[in-house]
């Protein structure tokens, strides 16, 4: 997004961005449920983006891309201290098991895995949000 917003519409942007992310973190609960596992970690590293966008816009962060997103956040909340490393690696390790998931031949990812990373999505969209409120 490239205009800018008044704080009103910032405000209701950011609360929906954070409402997309809980409900995307719904939408990895039911492909989990299915045994659907590459949908669960596309599902959970999107529940986290949206999560992330939503503090890029708060601090008027801007990015192009979903490696631009991941930079910021490293550079501007996990570099500074403001987000812990390991909860800013969870962005990280979604990012790359949801590319390799998407995009690579063969690339799978089983029940151990997601059963690893659903509850620290979960750790960073808390974190994330809190953040927010912090501000």
């Amino acid at each position: 997004m490239k205009e800018k917003l008044d704080e009103e519409s910032k405000k209701a942007l950011i609360a929906y961005r954070m409402q997309r992310a809980y409900e995307t973190l719904k939408e990895a609960a039911v492909m989990k449920r299915e045994n659907f596992y590459n949908a669960t970690v596309n599902r959970l590293y999107y529940a986290c983006y949206y999560a992330t966008v939503a503090l890029l816009l708060k601090y008027d962060i801007q990015t192009q891309t979903h490696n631009g997103v991941k930079t910021m956040l490293g550079l501007h909340f996990v570099s500074t201290g403001k987000l812990p490393i390991k909860i800013g690696k969870t962005f990280s390790t979604l990012f790359e098991k949801r590319h390799s998931g998407d995009y690579d031949d063969f690339a799978y990812c089983d029940e151990d895995l997601v059963n690893a990373l659903y509850p620290q999505a979960e750790v960073f969209i808390k974190a994330i949000e809190d953040l927010i409120k912090d501000c």
